[in-house]
């Protein structure tokens, strides 16, 4: 093998060629001069997708573009941290600003230059200091390695085809995630109102006023450093940290609630576990339903009870001044696990697009050079 790797490790039987390092100036016609920002408050609402660095951001009423293209974000800390996608595909017409780049093959498949586009690191390239920034020149005169055109398509065709399977399924996510952000919103009762708009046949009765300190003990987080390794949980405001040889709930579960830092994500905490000293973890109350709560919990607007100027805080005596309205205890039970299991359809979605993600990150390193 030459000092440069010419070949992929996985590619399609016929193709036996090497491939050739190119810069994409050459290959690539670019467009970056056509682009037109639009400040948010001048811009008119219509049709066409309106796109930046971090793909589309509004809908206009007229293009610039029509056709297909590459964009390549141009700026925005996603250069480094990849929090999204760093290059998108075009169909049709759009209108673009000057936060990414604007492209498409002379030559060969525009599908494949996307996914060789996503593969970078663009560390290297960043000429920006306090935001990071990707010049178009510095874009121009970056060296990738290309195939012929027809192997080219043959792997653009592929990973549009998985690109396709990833969008179906963050859709279905997606979905699940918007039907239950409605249901939580029918099932329970509005302000001021004693009976949710959905509920259960032959529940009846008019919902309670309580404040969540009678519904649940809001116990303290402790410190774990002084324990052995084990097999005990240890949880924090982002989840899951490691295991440890004791738990601060052996038999009772609960929901966690951060004290500082994320205080908006509540959830369920299974025993045997720890919890860290800026997660409160609350334990429901005699004939009072954990799942039930759980939802209660997602309800609440924590950020709104936010106690501190810098990080965010919540206090114990704030959680238990929180009014909520509850049922029965048999009508809690229904409403709990039936958010249980949509919380268990939403973890199967998000599992399988993980999973189809990781695929396509493998399969990039794998069939690209």
């Amino acid at each position: 093998m030459s000092e440069r790797k010419k070949y992929p490790e996985i590619r399609y039987g016929q193709f036996t060629d090497a491939w050739e390092q190119r810069k994409l100036g050459e290959v690539a016609d670019f467009f970056d001069e056509k682009r037109i920002p639009i400040d948010s408050g001048l811009r008119t609402s219509g049709e066409y997708p309106y796109y930046g660095a971090t793909g589309v951001i509004d809908y206009v009423h007229d293009y610039i573009f029509d056709g297909e293209y590459v964009l390549l974000a141009e700026d925005g800390a996603n250069i480094i941290m990849r929090n999204s996608p760093l290059a998108y595909l075009t169909q049709g017409k759009f209108w673009l600003n000057n936060h990414a780049h604007i492209m498409r093959m002379k030559d060969g498949d525009n599908s494949f230059l996307l996914q060789l586009l996503e593969k970078q690191n663009y560390v290297k390239y960043n000429t920006g200091t306090a935001q990071p920034k990707l010049n178009g020149e510095v874009v121009k005169k970056m060296f990738l390695t290309f195939p012929s055109c027809e192997e080219q398509a043959k792997i653009g065709t592929f990973f549009n085809q998985l690109d396709h399977l990833i969008t179906l399924q963050q859709r279905k996510y997606e979905k699940t995630v918007n039907i239950k952000r409605a249901l939580l919103e029918k099932m329970f009762p509005k302000n001021r109102e004693e009976k949710p708009e959905i509920r259960f046949e032959k529940f009846t009765d008019a919902w309670e006023q309580r404040k969540l300190g009678e519904v649940v003990d809001v116990r303290s987080g402790r410190d774990y450093k002084h324990l052995s390794e084990g097999d005990i949980p240890v949880y924090g405001t982002g989840g899951y940290m490691l295991s440890v040889s004791e738990a601060l709930s052996y038999a009772e579960d609960g929901i966690g609630i951060g004290r500082k830092g994320t205080i908006d994500k509540p959830y369920l905490l299974r025993a045997p576990f720890w919890t860290v000293d800026t997660l409160f973890y609350a334990v429901p109350k005699e004939k009072f339903d954990l799942d039930f709560l759980h939802s209660v919990f997602q309800r609440v607007n924590w950020k709104q009870k936010d106690e501190s100027t810098g990080v965010p805080s919540l206090s114990k005596t704030t959680i238990n001044e929180v009014h909520v309205a509850v049922p029965e205890y048999e009508e809690q039970v229904k409403i709990g696990s039936f958010f249980s299991r949509l919380d268990h359809l939403m973890t199967l979605h998000q599992r399988e697009l993980e999973k189809l993600k990781n695929i396509k990150k493998a399969l990039i390193q794998k069939m690209l050079v």
